[in-house]
């Protein structure tokens, strides 16, 4: 399998090259780039199978380089310093990536797999696009400020859901539910923990191992035998006993 290495830390790529080397002798390595603009000739003058690419580079970054390059041939492995929200994005995605320090046991699982998937899934590359901060701009974009919508991948392809449609996410075993104020409801297959970690900084809360709430669709908190939410559809929602206190610190009631 012919391989580049796309990186602008010149250690950086010469560590992986010698790790290849040492752990992963199907791989050739047949390009060690420092320069993006120079990555992007090699991929489309050396046709490599397996790209390993750094995302934070000056004048280009890894998705801006993706752009210019059009129709993706060969798989890829995003090579990162480790950031909570990148990895987040990376598990919402499915896509492969690498932390750095890079460790042994994940290169060989990472190129092993590589190994058994032809291209990266474009499905795939645009949803990390909608969740990585910064992807297009280069400008890092955390918290409530990050952008208004979310790429939802179902079993059809894709829809994108203005965060403020949604009003609850339902865990249903290894699936999340979405219900949408116009009705609609979307299945995607991750967790509910998974869809947390994206949807935290984004107004929702998550109030129960099996729901997570949007606190703008929150009419009313109803206490009883049980604590539960009235939400704006009529839907009703419990609340679990140790996650009342986070819910009136987050909403600000008193």
């Amino acid at each position: 399998m012919k391989a580049l290495i796309i990186d602008d830390e010149p250690d950086n790529v010469r560590l992986l090259a010698l790790q290849l080397a040492k752990h992963c002798p199907q791989v050739e390595v047949v390009g060690q780039l420092t320069d993006s603009t120079d990555g992007l000739r090699a991929i489309q003058t050396l046709r490599p199978g397996l790209v390993f690419l750094d995302i934070e580079m000056p004048l280009m970054n890894g998705f801006q380089l993706l752009e210019k390059v059009g129709d993706i041939t060969f798989h890829i492995v995003f090579v990162t310093a480790y950031d909570q929200y990148a990895v987040r994005a990376f598990r919402f995605s499915a896509l492969d990536y690498l932390l750095k320090p890079i460790d042994t046991v994940d290169l060989i699982t990472t190129v092993r797999r590589a190994e058994n998937t032809a291209r990266i899934n474009p499905q795939q590359l645009e949803i990390m696009r909608q969740y990585y901060p910064g992807s297009s701009t280069g400008q890092v974009n955390y918290g409530p400020s990050s952008p208004g919508r979310i790429a939802l991948p179902h079993a059809s392809g894709m829809v994108f859901v203005g965060t403020k449609q949604i009003i609850y996410c339902e865990a249903d075993s290894n699936y999340t539910r979405f219900h949408l104020e116009n009705g609609e409801q979307y299945m995607i297959s991750k967790t509910l923990g998974d869809v947390q970690d994206v949807l935290e900084t984004r107004g929702f809360v998550r109030v129960h191992r099996q729901y997570m709430v949007n606190l703008e669709h929150i009419q009313k908190l109803v206490k009883g035998e049980g604590t539960y939410l009235l939400l704006t559809n009529g839907a009703s929602i419990p609340v679990a006993r140790q996650q009342k206190d986070r819910l009136m610190e987050r909403f600000g009631w008193v």
